[in-house]
């Protein structure tokens, strides 16, 4: 129970009233977790497009989405935007990740993860409360994959975070978000996990090269990348 109230202490902000298990510790049921956001955000969905059009419905329920996870995963995009340009010394990175201010390239990049989910949203033909829940339990999967086959580097809470991502708790979070995602159509399911093993061994490889390994900045960053491409994947019409 502890871990459960940890995970969802963490990935959202809901009040936890007890202490619980450490985020690392907690990791284990983040796909569980992000299921239940996405398939929260699908549900409100529905209800919205019942009175309002489906661009307004949409931008609801991901307002809803980010909301209720206090933008924790945008604001590491945002940074790491900011932060990793070709040129800069991994000190001058850091220093950058750091800074709570949000610049050009970490807006830009909020704008583009923001549109692109809100109109594939508004795209997708899919059950959006099976779809939602796929996307945001595999996103938050890729989190915990990341997060335990990279090395930790910095000080603070993403460095104690990968160290704590055992191969067990990965693997347990990685199968969850799998068999969740098969709640949509087999070819989505396919497409999102393929898609998503390919942006975590990128981002694996991108963060050793420029940082020696990832901190929650990264992870967060990765994260939200995944989420978003889960949704374009979502809104493909093959067939059409």
């Amino acid at each position: 129970m502890n871990r459960w109230l940890g995970s969802l202490q963490f990935l959202t902000v809901l009040p936890v009233r007890r202490v619980t298990a450490s985020p690392g510790e907690s990791a284990i049921y983040f796909s569980l977790i992000g299921a239940l956001l996405g398939a929260s955000s699908g549900a409100i969905f529905q209800l919205a497009v019942a009175g309002l059009s489906r661009p307004l419905g949409a931008l609801v329920a991901l307002g809803w989405l980010i909301a209720i996870t206090g933008g924790l995963h945008e604001d590491g995009l945002a940074d790491v935007a900011d932060a990793v340009r070709a040129g800069r010394t991994r000190e001058r990175i850091m220093q950058i990740l750091k800074d709570s201010r949000i610049g050009t390239y970490g807006a830009l990049a909020l704008i583009l993860s923001v549109s692109m989910r809100w109109q594939a949203l508004v795209q997708s033909d899919l059950n959006p409360i099976t779809g939602m829940a796929a996307a945001v339990a595999l996103s938050r999967a890729t989190l915990v994959a990341l997060a335990g086959i990279a090395p930790g580097t910095g000080s603070g809470l993403g460095q104690d975070f990968a160290r704590a991502c055992t191969p067990m708790t990965v693997g347990v979070s990685v199968c969850f978000a799998i068999a969740i995602s098969l709640s949509v159509d087999l070819r989505y399911a396919a497409a999102m996990v393929i898609a998503d093993m390919l942006i975590v061994l990128m981002a694996r490889a991108y963060f050793i090269k420029h940082l020696g390994g990832v901190n929650g900045d990264c992870l967060g960053a990765a994260c939200q990348v995944v989420e978003t491409a889960n949704m374009v994947i979502l809104a493909w019409h093959p067939y059409t």
